[in-house]
């Protein structure tokens, strides 16, 4: 079929969620003078990203969107390591997802993607998150597909089938970019086509981002995406 909507994971393929993160923990930590370093403290935070949206996922938990989510990891988090925040400096912290920076292709390879395609965001972040999130870093995306739209989270297929049907589009018809291996292979179950796109600075200085994943396209960048797609 022909590809007509391009489907955009956001953390970590679109914008940099480990600088992100890690700078506001940065600041709320300095001002509070707590002893933790940002940039761990940031890669603890997502290593309870994915357990705690597959509770939701395999009805261990009711639903909740992903505020709440990191919410509770964050209290989590900050029991395990002896850290008492008040209330305003958890907000902040939650409210850090929501204000992150876009790698440095993005914008122009949106534009330039979306002169022949809709192109759309497809997070796990809830709806308000992404709102902001696309505002404050000024992302081109015609629309947002949040999965609080399905009730649950990437890589349940109802997710992807979700953003299709709400597009009016087959599966088929839909080429979900990530820079991760399990969504990939979560749109592909689910009937969509898919791209690769590596982020090697994704995870920060210290850990090593997914490579080699199995997918139709496999790119460096948005630019280079849009040079596959002949845009």
């Amino acid at each position: 079929m022909t590809i007509r909507v391009l489907a955009f994971d956001i953390f970590g393929t679109t914008v940099d969620w480990y600088t992100g993160v890690s700078r506001q923990a940065a600041e709320v930590f300095g001002e509070l003078g707590v002893r933790l370093d940002p940039g761990a403290f940031a890669l603890e935070w997502r290593d309870k990203y994915l357990p705690s949206m597959a509770r939701v996922q395999h009805g261990e938990r009711e639903w909740a969107y992903l505020d709440t989510l990191h919410r509770e990891s964050l209290d989590e988090l900050l029991a395990e390591h002896g850290v008492d925040l008040d209330e305003a400096a958890r907000q902040r912290l939650v409210h850090a997802w929501h204000r992150l920076p876009a790698w440095d292709d993005v914008p122009d390879g949106l534009q330039r993607l979306r002169k022949s395609y809709t192109v759309a965001a497809l997070s796990n972040g809830g709806f308000a998150l992404m709102t902001n999130l696309v505002k404050a870093a000024n992302l081109p995306f015609d629309c947002i597909l949040s999965a609080e739209l399905a009730r649950t989270y990437k890589p349940d297929a109802r997710v992807y089938r979700t953003a299709a049907s709400l597009l009016d589009v087959d599966p088929g018809e839909v080429l979900m970019v990530a820079a991760h291996g399990w969504d990939l292979a979560g749109a592909a179950a689910a009937g969509l086509r898919t791209a690769f796109v590596e982020r090697p600075r994704e995870k920060g200085p210290d850990r090593e981002a997914d490579k080699d994943v199995d997918a139709e396209f496999s790119v460096h960048d948005f630019g280079e995406l849009a040079e596959r797609l002949g845009v």
